[in-house]
């Protein structure tokens, strides 16, 4: 509310506890909030950070972990210590971590828009229109803030949260390949073992070796 209320997330993504969402719209109705998140960067070099519920400074902590020292270190944290990734995993920083760290608003939002939507079927196209630039634009543009092609960014996503799916989860890997946008599942497998150096079964397989190791 203090934030709203000095004026620096006019015109910025936030969010807040579910009990204050609406009585901020209200009163702020220049701050766009996103009640289904629990943590949003917003602002230049996204120096403003909103988070919603008590328990929402796990994801802060983990943001920040991840922002500062990478998504891994973010994820050996939230291992160690038990933490909930929440609804969005790790998603609401890996936008941020993924490549290199820029001031480009308009990339960042096409960023924000794959961190919600990188299961869509043509994210590039889309995330040109997000940003209000042409798409070859777009592409030149994108690659010169990230050191990434929006597409191998959005695959970056992907694979990331197929990693946390076989992590977390007894899905089956086709399905994990489904959810996060590979409706062929050769085209998935070939993918994660070119990012992750193996096969999604044997990452599987490696994840709860370590666990049954350290239990």
């Amino acid at each position: 509310m203090l934030l709203c209320e000095s004026g620096l997330l006019d015109g910025e993504d936030a969010t807040s506890h579910w009990g204050y969402c609406d009585a901020i719209k209200l009163r702020h109705p220049t701050v766009r909030i996103r009640k289904e998140r629990v943590l949003v960067p917003a602002g230049d070099g996204h120096r403003l950070i909103t988070t919603g519920g008590f328990s929402s400074w796990h994801d802060l902590l983990l943001y920040l972990v991840g922002r500062i020292a990478g998504t891994e270190e973010a994820r050996r944290l939230a291992k160690c210590f038990l933490l909930d990734w929440h609804l969005d995993g790790q998603l609401p920083f890996a936008a941020l971590t993924v490549g290199r760290k820029h001031d480009d608003p308009l990339v960042a939002v096409a960023q924000f828009w794959a961190a919600d939507n990188y299961a869509n079927p043509n994210p590039v196209a889309v995330m040109a229109g997000e940003a209000g630039l042409t798409e070859r634009s777009f592409l030149r543009r994108f690659k010169k803030a990230t050191g990434q092609s929006p597409l191998e960014y959005v695959q970056t996503l992907r694979i990331e949260e197929a990693k946390q799916l076989l992590e977390t989860t007894g899905m089956g890997l086709d399905e994990v390949g489904a959810q996060v946008g590979y409706s062929e599942p050769s085209a998935f497998r070939h993918l994660f073992r070119k990012l992750v150096g193996e096969t999604p079964s044997a990452y599987r397989r490696r994840f709860l070796r370590a666990e049954a190791e350290a239990a």
